[in-house]
């Protein structure tokens, strides 16, 4: 009876009736089958066309929303939602999860993993798509996840691999998990004001961690139980196929949590499996670094992130080798790495020159941040080992000079840059002439701009204007820190309205909207906060420049004093 026409009908009546899933405003009744048969991949099927069985994550937009609110509906009632999920075609379970994840319905999460019917369940597809109607009470689980949902999951993994350990032959259930790929890549954020609800980077990275040793533990504590053999056609002993899941993350370790990290990557095949795609660490020593590099699959690592980690020059030639394993490695970052080109030994520079010839053993290498590191006059020698343009190249506090810049106008990589952060250098007359002519030759290509705490003034910005206003392709400029006045500010506001591309500035509070005066401040800019502001000033200001932006047509641009609410995008999403 569950499963014939009638039970359907019950299940999947009108709303009004108590049923599930309601009439279309224009009088269609849903049921499963009719669902079933119209659903192709990524879209509707023609007519008569055979169903897929891939996911479809993103919904039809002419269904999305009534799709949508039946499975918010469904499983905010957990003992309904769990005895409909046998009668449910699978190719409802990507929408139904975006439901319960949005809604927090952990059982609901749990017992949708339990049961997913694809071999894949990725959290940048099924949660980059959820319900545009009502993402403004649901803000991106891309950037703000829930901790306990994000729990959920993994334990709705780890219970189902025990079961599978426990239980070979997969018991009797209508419906048994085919989850073999967990994709929770780009969930986690790293928004200081996320709240204890949120999940962070490096929380998540142990919760993974924790679940691939407590899933091995299980393992060889069944095979410690187990006394019997499967014997196969010959009479030889043999054992079940045995069933894993493969994790792909972003993982974050500091000395805290090395321990767990590196028990969890060294555990010897594991049906939880933890595979990394970037990399990030923090205050490590030289030994912890190296022994977590060396227990990372190799596969499909794209950025590794070395950052407070004094290695200084000697101590990132003896880490970079055991990267070019990485054989994807696109992106390199390495700031606060004590790297001062003042302390080298007159005369001799090996430490930069071996540095620089190890920077030149990654082939793919696009990105490359050396930010707080101070460089003055040998970007050049570092650079000169490269194989391939970049595109990303952070900067920032490396006490460039003029010649440091000339380098770059005159380099391959000019062509190529789509990022450039050159933030916290003072840019005077020789200084902000050679940046005006880097950018002019980097115009063509330059999507995201960063001059944070430049003391760029009201005159100098006049001078720099002209030549910004020709990055035509520009998306994001980062000015927070500097010395401008209000009239200053509207006259960039106005001159870029020109850049239609430009979605993201991060612009500084106005000098007059300080509420001491600005003269007893110009030697702090770069560490001014909110906490001086005139808020009742700086609010009209605001106002203003919505007003402008609004007059120009570019009401859609986000303009921002708020350097945590609205980051810029990363590079992989440039």
């Amino acid at each position: 009876m569950p499963g014939s026409a009638a039970g359907a009908g019950r299940l999947w009546g009108p709303v009004e009736s108590g049923g599930l899933w309601g009439r279309a405003t224009y009088g269609a009744t849903f049921c499963p089958h009719n669902l079933q048969q119209c659903w192709g991949v990524g879209g509707w099927a023609q007519p008569g066309a055979s169903p897929q069985r891939s996911p479809p994550f993103l919904l039809p937009s002419a269904m999305h929303s009534l799709v949508f609110l039946c499975a918010r509906r469904l499983v905010s009632h957990h003992p309904s939602a769990r005895r409909a999920l046998d009668l449910l075609p699978a190719e409802l379970y990507p929408v139904l999860f975006q439901a319960a994840f949005l809604d927090r319905r952990t059982l609901a999460l749990q017992d949708l993993v339990a049961t997913w019917p694809f071999p894949i369940l990725s959290f940048q597809q099924l949660l980059g798509h959820h319900d545009q109607q009502h993402s403004s009470h649901h803000p991106s689980l891309r950037e703000k996840p829930s901790k306990l949902c994000f729990q959920a999951v993994i334990m709705a993994v780890v219970a189902h691999l025990r079961r599978a350990l426990e239980e070979p032959c997969r018991g009797t259930s209508k419906r048994w998990c085919q989850l073999r790929v967990l994709d929770m890549t780009d969930l986690q954020d790293f928004d200081t004001d996320r709240g204890p609800d949120r999940m962070s980077l490096w929380s998540g990275t142990v919760a993974l961690a924790k679940a691939c040793i407590e899933v091995s533990k299980h393992k060889n504590e069944c095979q410690k139980r187990s006394s019997k053999r499967w014997k196969g056609p010959s009479g030889a002993s043999t054992t079940p196929q045995p069933v894993s899941v493969e994790i792909r993350a972003d993982l974050f370790v500091n000395g805290t949590s090395f321990g767990v990290l590196r028990d969890a990557l060294q555990t010897s095949a594991s049906p939880l499996r933890l595979k990394c795609r970037d990399f990030r660490t923090e205050e490590l020593s030289i030994t912890g670094i190296v022994t977590l590099l060396e227990s990372l699959e190799p596969v499909g690592v794209r950025r590794v992130d070395l950052r407070f980690n004094n290695l200084g020059p000697a101590g990132l030639c003896t880490v970079l080798p055991h990267l070019t394993r990485f054989t994807e490695l696109v992106s390199l970052k390495l700031p606060y790495s004590n790297i001062d080109v003042r302390r080298l030994a007159p005369g001799t520079d090996t430490g930069l020159r071996q540095l620089a010839v190890q920077l030149g053993r990654f082939p793919c290498l696009k990105e490359l941040n050396f930010g707080s590191s101070r460089l003055s006059g040998s970007l050049r020698q570092l650079l000169s080992d490269l194989q391939a343009p970049l595109e990303s190249l952070e900067l920032a506090f490396c006490y460039l000079l003029p010649g440091d810049l000339a380098f770059l106008h005159k380099s391959l990589h000019a062509p190529a840059l789509r990022r450039l952060d050159l933030s916290g250098h003072n840019f005077t007359e020789n200084l902000l002439q050679c940046l005006c002519q880097l950018l002019e030759k980097i115009s063509a290509s330059l999507l995201h701009l960063d001059l944070m705490e430049c003391h760029l003034t009201d005159a100098r910005l006049a001078d720099l204007l002209p030549v910004l206003c020709r990055c035509s392709r520009l998306r994001c400029l980062g000015l927070f820190g500097n010395p401008l006045s209000t009239p200053g500010l509207k006259t960039l506001v106005r001159k870029t309205v020109v850049l239609l591309d430009l979605r993201l500035v991060v612009y500084p509070y106005p000098v007059d909207c300080y509420s001491r005066e600005p003269s007893r401040l110009a030697s702090a800019f770069g560490h001014l906060c909110e906490d001086v502001v005139d808020k009742e000033r700086f609010a009209a200001v605001s106002a203003e420049v919505g007003r402008m932006l609004a007059s120009s047509g570019r009401a859609d641009a986000i303009w921002t004093s708020s350097l945590c609410r609205h980051s810029a995008p990363d590079y992989f999403t440039l």
